[in-house]
């Protein structure tokens, strides 16, 4: 069969690789690299060259199963980081580092300090209930965040301080979006993450020389023959016969089938008027956020003493409230040596001197609350039908894993099983 694939991010690649095994397979993509999230920005800096990852950067050995397996195929080296977590709240004279014991008193007066103690207690309360409520099956998973901690009464300084800003930055939301999560969806992905345990946690990792590596080893591998960059679709029109797709120039190619491995949005709208009613609901259920983001050498947007520098670092003191404000320490997370510190920062473009800024960029992220989830188990109305098939991180958790998995699903659905 004459498949598309329209979108290069990790859900188009993996469906690429694997149905061309069986069929020919086209890929569509409208920038002028293959990637989608798979950024990494190559910089100089004192006559040396870095390659920074300001989009997808890690990955682990517990629930990556099939990202793991692909860069496996691929040769693709990786290295192990440090995934550790601060937060900086100077309204509240307030910063530490989770990561040791010794991080997580940076601040020394945190020690006697009795809510930060709280915070701590709660933390351990919220992790042994979390695993309890989801080995059960409990009702409350099926309550707001927000309402859930209220439920339960959990203080403000763990909500504000630690939860909220964790969930923001996992999922690049927005604080005021977190009080609207679904608890199971939020529990299910901080279990099976080894979020609730306080030791026995994955081993996260990067690929080694920035996340692009394993896009030109997949390039080395299948060629480029069949790939087709900066191209602009303009409509997809299914019939009887199949798919026709029109372009923005005027042209028009028939293929068999089609398989959208773009955002639900974007999905739905080259679809247009031919989308089905279910296409509409459901699709049109899972939203996408803009986030933007900065690569930069601006340390101040860091907590202000460096033994609370971590992988991930979150800002409470943006005005920024709808969208996640954290920044990434590049240096830790891939293990550069450099003579600055590279951080890409989300949301938060003002805070930082124009003259360390390196790049700026945006990149969209599912939504989640109740919709998002309730449209996600209604997939197989879709998939496969009209001679459509849709993949993407939007219909797991919305992670590199999640996309490559969507792909599977897709794959299987022709018969490849991987």
């Amino acid at each position: 069969m004459r498949i598309a694939v329209i979108g290069g991010g990790i859900s188009g690649m993996l469906s690429w690789y694997l149905l061309q095994q069986e069929h020919q397979v086209t890929l569509f993509e409208a920038n002028d690299y293959l990637g989608g999230h798979t950024a990494t920005v190559e910089v100089e800096v004192a006559g040396q060259s870095y390659a920074i990852d300001t989009g997808f950067i890690v990955f682990n050995d517990w629930t990556y199963p099939v990202f793991n397996k692909f860069i496996g195929e691929l040769g693709v080296e990786k290295l192990d980081t440090e995934m550790s977590f601060s937060v900086k709240n100077l309204k509240q004279n307030l910063e530490y580092n989770g990561n040791t014991f010794a991080s997580l008193f940076a601040q020394k007066r945190n020690i006697l300090r009795p809510s930060f103690w709280r915070m701590l207690a709660d933390i351990v309360r919220f992790n042994k209930l979390g695993k309890q409520l989801v080995a059960a099956d409990h009702p409350d998973l099926d309550l707001k965040l927000g309402e859930f901690l209220q439920k339960y009464k959990f203080g403000k300084g763990m909500r504000d301080n630690y939860l909220l800003p964790m969930g923001a930055a996992i999922w690049s939301a927005g604080l005021t979006e977190m009080p609207s999560f679904p608890v199971r969806f939020f529990l299910r992905f901080f279990n099976n993450h080894g979020l609730l345990n306080l030791a026995d946690r994955p081993q996260w990792a990067v690929i080694k020389g920035g996340s692009k590596r394993y896009v030109d080893a997949l390039l080395n591998k299948v060629g480029t023959h069949n790939l087709r960059l900066s191209q602009q679709i303009s409509s997809v029109v299914r019939n009887e016969q199949g798919v026709i797709i029109h372009f923005a120039n005027g042209t028009t190619e028939q293929f068999d089938k089609v398989v959208f491995a773009c955002h639900s949005d974007q999905a739905l709208a080259l679809l247009g008027n031919n989308a089905t009613t279910d296409e509409q609901t459901i699709l049109g259920a899972i939203a996408y956020q803009q986030n933007e983001v900065v690569l930069h050498t601006d340390t101040r947007l860091l907590p202000q003493r460096r033994a609370a520098w971590a992988s991930w670092n979150y800002n409470l003191d943006a005005t920024e409230r709808s969208r996640a404000t954290l920044t990434y320490n590049m240096n830790i997370l891939q293990r550069l040596q450099a003579p600055v510190t590279f951080c890409v920062t989300l949301n938060n473009s003002t805070a930082i001197a124009t003259d360390k800024i390196l790049g700026s960029y945006r990149y969209a992220h599912p939504v989640y609350n109740m919709m998002t989830m309730a449209a996600q188990l209604k997939r197989n109305l879709i998939n496969g039908q009209n001679h459509s098939y849709f993949c993407g991180a939007y219909w797991y958790n919305g992670f590199h894993e999640d996309g490559a998995r969507s792909a599977v699903d897709v794959a299987a659905m022709f018969g490849i099983q991987y």
